[in-house]
């Protein structure tokens, strides 16, 4: 899988399963590929979610409610997430 492909199926399982206003995943995997655990094919990707639903929520609940939607790609295509709603 691609970044780009990653992206696309992020944003459509979050927007699936989250009332969101908006939604931005950025690549951010240029940042870590220097590092010793970098592995190739898994991406490290940066979510900002605006979503009042979530704002809500404590940072370890919205959280854990982003960890299960994207259950399948952090084991397969995910090394790192950076998720920040507002």
């Amino acid at each position: 899988m691609n970044i780009n492909e990653l992206i696309e199926i992020v944003k459509k399982k979050i927007e699936k399963n989250i009332s969101c206003d908006k939604i931005v995943v950025e690549d951010k995997t240029f940042l870590h590929k220097n590092h010793k655990n970098h592995s190739s094919g898994k991406f490290h990707i940066k979510i900002k979610i605006n979503s009042t639903s979530m704002k809500e929520l404590n940072k370890i609940e919205s959280n854990k409610i982003i960890y299960k939607i994207l259950e399948k790609e952090l084991k397969e295509f995910i090394h790192s997430i950076q998720i920040i709603i507002k």
